[in-house]
């Protein structure tokens, strides 16, 4: 397979210990889709909480390295991050750096439900409190005295 960018021999690496295709030149990487999802799964695993992958996408300029197709670009589960991916689902091309960026996304996500489950648990815990007898009592004895 060959750079979508540079057309140099793209090479065997491991990124994040995920077996991919490297461009030497350092332009990117080509990642199958069980490789993007491995990414993920680093960060956050649950494929439902990790939202939709792309909702729209446009042409690129690059062409896939295993069909030779025209690649697409969109939007990164709608996040500032394009990335560009074959319409025959042979994969993903991430420029340089653009796995990080996608790490950081998914942990930035995952703690973001951890903080929307915490504050729920908080909220409930304070409607249950809110909610009890002794409460209620101890605010009648407030009025009286």
């Amino acid at each position: 397979m060959k750079c979508p960018e540079c057309g140099m021999e793209l090479t065997n690496q491991t990124r994040h210990g995920i077996g991919v295709q490297s461009c030497s030149m350092d332009h990117g990487m080509w990642f199958t889709m069980q490789e993007l999802d491995e990414l993920e799964n680093e960060a956050f695993n649950d494929e439902e909480e990790k939202g939709s992958l792309m909702l729209s996408s446009e042409p690129a300029s690059y062409k896939c390295p295993v069909c030779d197709s025209m690649l697409r670009k969109f939007d990164y589960r709608m996040y500032d991050l394009q990335l560009e991916y074959c319409e025959n689902k042979h994969g993903f091309w991430l420029d340089a750096g653009e796995d990080d960026r996608i790490l950081e996304l998914m942990k930035e996500r995952k703690r973001d439900e951890q903080r929307k489950f915490n504050a729920e648990a908080h909220w409930q815990s304070t409607v249950k409190h809110l909610q009890s007898h002794s409460l209620f009592q101890k605010l009648k004895d407030m009025m009286r005295g």
